[in-house]
């Protein structure tokens, strides 16, 4: 029988990643480097997370200048944590992704950062965030690849490759989980899921300039400056080779076409191609 997929509630209960104040503080930095350089200063603007659990990102949200800064999720007791905390500077709201509680066009910036593989129908999240973001307004996305070598939540090589039946017996075998609820999707199918925004990819520039966008954890040590440099001069075209297996895929998307604001970068932004 296939074990039929239900919301993970309480996720940050049983993700312990998600309570790593620290490393949730890092990711946020990035997020707020990228929507700076795409979209300018975020002040003045309405500005949710969308899956923001614990609150941390959220909360760097509104610190960056966020005059509303909203954080939904369907964790409670990672809410309760987050509005004990952080309740003064941010709205946090008990709620589904597919039902968004906002007016149409109503939230000028949204943060979707590794959530679409853990819910049970991405397409109507994403559809809903399209209905809520305003017509200049613009989705961040943090996108893991199903055809990434390392599964980032279990760190097994290849488990996001399997079938559920055998994902299943995978990480049972190594004691990590009953089940793989996870499902990403490869570079065609995320195009295919984002097919009504216009979309740009900040994956290279990212890792080529990180210090630029907050990442320099990215690569610590002499082995990691000369990977940043290797990337920062290798030509685009060997680099879209590997977009297929890129772990992570870092996307800005508009309902309206636009174009990034900040100065220029050794590896710039590209548009992705719709679907």
């Amino acid at each position: 029988m296939v074990k039929q997929r239900v919301a993970q509630l309480e996720y940050s209960e049983f993700q312990s990643a998600m309570l790593d104040e620290e490393k949730r503080r890092r990711k946020a930095a990035k997020i707020i480097a990228v929507l700076e350089h795409f979209n300018g200063p975020l002040g003045g603007l309405t500005v949710g997370d969308v899956g923001c659990s614990a609150g941390f990102i959220a909360d760097e949200l509104a610190q960056a200048g966020a005059e509303h800064t909203l954080g939904i999720d369907i964790d409670v007791p990672g809410l309760r944590k987050a509005a004990d905390r952080f309740g003064e500077r941010v709205a946090f709201v008990c709620g589904d992704g597919t039902a968004l509680p906002f007016p149409d066009g109503s939230v000028d910036v949204l943060v979707f950062n590794h959530i679409y593989e853990h819910v049970v129908d991405p397409d109507a999240v994403v559809a809903e965030m399209h209905r809520v973001l305003s017509d200049d307004g613009v989705l961040y996305l943090g996108l893991g690849n199903r055809l990434g070598v390392m599964e980032p939540h279990y760190k097994l090589p290849f488990l996001s490759y399997l079938p559920p039946a055998a994902a299943d017996r995978y990480v049972r075998a190594f004691g990590r989980a009953d089940h793989y609820y996870e499902r990403f999707r490869t570079r065609r199918g995320l195009r295919r899921m984002l097919r009504a925004f216009h979309v740009w990819d900040y994956t290279f520039p990212v890792l080529a300039t990180p210090t630029r966008f907050a990442g320099s954890e990215l690569f610590p040590g002499a082995l990691g400056r000369v990977v940043k440099a290797a990337l920062a001069r290798a030509p685009r075209g060997v680099l879209r080779l590997l977009l297929p297996v890129v772990p992570t895929y870092l996307w800005v998307a508009t309902k309206t076409p636009r174009r990034p604001a900040g100065a220029a970068l050794p590896q710039p932004p590209e548009p992705v191609r719709p679907l």
